[in-house]
């Protein structure tokens, strides 16, 4: 479903605040992975994501998602084949109109639009039953703006958008990290819900590896703009953290790995 080789970006280059972000990266996904991505800061894990969904150009190598080349292909093109969750809950939906309204639109990505009066009661119907099965509240809320809604919530609604048309490739860039522990986990708890429901091939970037080894079929951890370990199956199910820890220090030869992993 997706498949990256020789993936290359430096940032400023020939500056003396050149930054290489991807070195070389190679990567494949199988219809239906579930990969968790881990990494020091400045690892190169948000700019892998965003060189999927064409923010970045890569200075060299190729992505192929579901067998077409999007290297070249611009940005709002990927959307058809993209659904994408940000860290930030205010990113990802219009907190100005209404729940419905937000649904609305995201229903129609990757389709030619036109503008109409309101939302249909069909619509609304359909939408009800997708947020009752969150099981927030929200299904009777569908007039609510956006903006008023927790932060906790915003987010169940922003993955519930990113995922309706069932998209080839989930990306979610750390989703739950401005969220307190409780309403995490809750999010979680849906994003496994929805991705196994709807067999969707998932990148999820965390800094938490307590989640990393328990959400998903597969792990992989970067370091440098590359990919250092990538475990799965029955070996990605019994890592402890320390485990985790033990194979960075020996993958990257940094001792002080705690820090390296935040």
């Amino acid at each position: 479903m997706l498949k990256i080789t020789d993936l290359q970006k430096t940032f400023n280059p020939g500056t003396v605040n050149a930054k290489t972000a991807l070195n070389g990266l190679n990567l494949e996904l199988e219809d239906g992975d579930f990969v968790t991505v881990i990494g020091g800061n400045g690892a190169g894990k948000s700019t892998l994501l965003n060189a999927i969904a064409g923010v970045w150009k890569p200075d060299y190598g190729a992505i192929e998602i579901d067998g077409v080349d999007v290297t070249r292909m611009p940005e709002y093109k990927r959307a058809k084949f993209l659904g994408r969750v940000f860290q930030d809950p205010m990113k990802g939906t219009s907190p100005d109109m209404e729940i419905a309204e937000n649904l609305a639109i995201a229903s129609k990505r990757g389709e030619k639009r036109r503008f109409v009066r309101g939302v249909r009661r069909a619509d609304r119907e359909k939408y009800r039953e997708m947020l009752a099965s969150l099981e927030l509240g929200l299904e009777d809320r569908l007039s609510t703006k956006v903006g008023l809604l927790s932060g906790g919530q915003r987010q169940a609604i922003t993955l519930l958008m990113a995922t309706m048309n069932r998209p080839k490739l989930l990306l979610l860039d750390e989703h739950t990290a401005a969220l307190d522990p409780k309403t995490a986990a809750k999010v979680l708890e849906l994003t496994d819900q929805i991705v196994q429901k709807n067999h969707l091939t998932t990148l999820m970037i965390t800094h938490n590896m307590r989640d990393a080894i328990a959400h998903g079929n597969r792990l992989i951890m970067m370091h440098e703009g590359n990919i250092l370990l990538d475990v799965s199956g029955e070996e990605k199910k019994n890592l402890t953290v320390e485990q985790l820890l033990n194979l960075f220090t020996q993958a990257s030869g940094i001792v002080n790995d705690r820090m390296a992993l935040n």
